[in-house]
Order: structure tokens, then sequence, then C-alpha cells
């Protein structure tokens, strides 16, 4: 019998435990939320499943795969993300490599020498427990989770991960995600340099993800569609911009207001400016070593 319910009443972390403990093999799929308009006897608005937004697949109590509706979930894109394949690689392989299967596709890059095993493992893995890592944060969410399910019927390469682990490094995770989503409350807004850019990216090592980012870096992108344009979830792009903006790196722009401003004693604005100064003295720190 499926285990359904809302992330609402019963938490992605939750669900992550009772797999693990239980040690079950199948199928967890989260879908968008659709509000029905009633109220259920908590009082608490009815949502009803709509598309699926994500799924996670276990063996044995062990996290094996994951995929997100929105993006690609293919080896290539696993890859690109993963630094294994170029922008222009991944093209071509998209092309030649049409209606192949991501467990023959894999044997073929090994051959090729594109890639070997272990950059495989490490880049599904990761992909994977990114996606799980976003999940983790959804709290409304409808949810199914099916047995008797042959998670191998599909051509997807599986590796498992110990669930607990995953639900450490969640938590921590979730913890920061809070601080971040409060800070950048809104993907709608753009990025811009600072001024002197190349003087403040002269000798920074920047991640391949931070690296993508910073290529569409332009008031006229907004952060919503640099993260399409990198296929990278909210959570992704949130806390890669973060990064960048902490070290001085890009800056957001946000829309003048001719609301009054808010008192200094305010907890909301405290931390703004408390980052803010931060920056400051990062950037005079790197000019005056210019």
């Amino acid at each position: 019998m499926p285990i359904q319910g809302n992330l609402r009443d019963f938490s992605t972390t939750q669900l992550l435990n009772l797999i693990n403990l239980s040690g079950r093999t199948g199928v967890l799929r989260i879908f968008e939320g659709v509000p029905t308009g009633d109220k259920d006897a908590n009082g608490n608005e009815k949502i009803q499943p709509g598309k699926e937004r994500a799924q996670v697949l276990f063996r044995a109590g062990k996290l094996v795969y994951a995929s997100s509706a929105g993006q690609l979930n293919d080896l290539i894109a696993v890859l690109n993300k993963g630094g294994k394949l170029s922008e222009a690689q991944a093209k071509v392989l998209r092309e030649r490599a049409k209606g192949t299967g991501d467990k023959a596709l894999a044997m073929r890059l090994i051959g090729a020498n594109y890639v070997n095993r272990n950059d495989i493992v490490a880049c599904v893995q990761q992909y994977v427990l990114e996606i799980v890592y976003s999940v983790m944060g959804w709290n409304r969410e409808p949810f199914r989770f099916e047995e008797n399910v042959n998670i191998d019927a599909a051509d997807r390469i599986l590796v498992p991960i110990d669930l607990q682990n995953v639900i450490i490094e969640g938590a921590r995770r979730l913890e920061k995600l809070e601080e971040i989503s409060k800070h950048i409350d809104n993907l709608d807004l753009c990025l811009r340099f600072p001024e002197n850019p190349k003087e403040k990216y002269a000798g920074v090592h920047l991640s391949v993800e931070e690296w993508r980012v910073v290529q569409f870096v332009n008031p006229k992108n907004t952060i919503r569609q640099i993260a399409k344009a990198n296929n990278m979830t909210e959570n992704d792009i949130r806390r890669i911009v973060y990064g960048l903006e902490q070290a001085g790196l890009v800056e957001i722009v946000r829309p003048t207001t001719t609301k009054p401003p808010v008192a200094a004693s305010s907890k909301r604005a405290q931390p703004q400016v408390v980052q803010r100064q931060v920056v400051n003295r990062l950037i005079d720190k790197l000019k005056s070593l210019s």
C-alpha cells in the first residue's frame, strides 16, 4: 500500500528516515500543489497533486537516484554540470547520442576517454544529492511513495548513497538556506559586476557552476533566467549568487523604493546591513591591493 500525503504534515526528512529505518525499495514522487479552495479538519487549505516535480528512487533503504522535472536529467547534463563535459562537448554529444540510454552512453564515453568510471559515479552522486537537498526544502507539496516498483526498468545509472549522511547534511543546509532565502527573496532581480571587476576576479578560484553564473551576469538577465540557462534549481542559484555577492564579486540590482527606510533596530534589516559591511570591507581590501 503506497504512503501518500503532504509535506506540510509529513516532511521529506521524516520520509527519508522512514525509508532508511525500514530498508524500503521504491520511488518517491513529489508533485506540484494545486489549491482546491476547500479547508481540511485543521483549517488548512486542501491541496491536490498537480504535475510531478521530482522523483527519488531507493533500494533497500539507500538513495540511488533522483530527477527533477525542472531540469535535464540525462547523463550528458549530469557530466556537464559536474564539469566533466564542456558546453561544446555536451552539445555535440547530445546530437550524436540521440536515442542512446545512459548506461550505453557511459560505456561509449569511457571507451573514448572522455571520462572514467569514477568521474561518472561522482557526478551522478553529486547531481542526485543536490536534487534531494533541494527537495528537503519543500514544505507544502503532495507526495506518494510506491513500493513494488521496478526501479531498474528505466535506463538509469544508480549510485547507492547512505541516507543517514544525507539527512544530517540536508538539515545543515536547510538552516543555511533559510538565511540565504531571506537575503535573496526575489529571483526576478538582476545581477551586475562591481567597479573594476578584473581586479576583483584576479587570482580568484571559482567552481565550474560559479563561472557559469558569472558568464550570464548582466543587468538585463534576472537571477531566474540565469538559473534556467544553467539548468539549476532555485536553491542552487540562490546559494551560488549568495556566495559571489558575499565575496564582492557580483552585486544584486534591487529596485529603488520610495518607502521610508526601516529603523536600524529592525531585526530583519540588521542581517542585510551586516552583510553589506562585510562586502564593503572586502572591496576596500581589494582596492588597497591594486
